[in-house]
């Protein structure tokens, strides 16, 4: 998707995509951080939008793992299949499905999740369902990413993980936060 495309289909759908703007290298590094790529064979991708994040992901990931794309948006699961990667699975599914595509793979749990999801622009409801959904299907150990660009929900990861570290990425247009949080035993 081009970037005019992208931008037009953020004001489009700018509930869904959370933003107008692809994320920058920095905020995809960030996004990553503390995934353990060595030993990750299941990472979940929440709002995965045109794959920006996913690259990255991919670029990393082990010759045997598999990435779990959800995304809504037609348009941008189009973009995703383009990747053309056999270890990337588009999920054109709400996020609240994760069991059904993990069964899907064949895959217990998730190694590691990865979140661009806009919870601010969801239902309140929704968006705790999505986030508990996450942590149950995440191994023990694993960690949640969550890119924001406020830290208004901050607390659905409180609940859901416990303790919370954030990390401001100026090196973003508009600057953003990522949010990551472990399961414990």
């Amino acid at each position: 998707m081009s970037t005019i495309s992208f931008l037009l289909e953020g004001l489009r759908n700018l509930r869904t995509t959370g933003t107008i703007t692809r994320s920058s290298p920095a905020l995809c590094k960030a996004a990553i951080a503390g995934i353990d790529f060595y030993r990750a064979r299941v990472i979940v991708e929440l709002g995965a939008g045109d794959g920006v994040i996913t690259r990255h992901i991919l670029k990393r990931l082990h010759p045997e793992g598999k990435v779990i794309a959800f995304e809504v948006s037609p348009d941008l699961c189009a973009d995703l299949r383009a990747l053309g990667d056999d270890r990337l699975v588009v999920a054109e599914d709400s996020a609240e499905n994760i069991r059904h595509w993990l069964d899907k793979i064949g895959a217990e749990q998730a190694d590691h999740v990865v979140s661009a999801i806009p919870f601010a622009a969801l239902p309140e409801a929704l968006g705790r369902q999505i986030v508990t959904a996450a942590r149950d299907n995440l191994r023990e150990g694993g960690c949640y990413n969550q890119v924001h660009y406020s830290l208004k929900t901050k607390r659905y990861y409180e609940e859901a993980f416990g303790p919370v570290a954030t990390r401001r990425v100026w090196g973003n247009l508009p600057p953003a936060w990522v949010l990551y949080c472990c399961k414990r035993k």
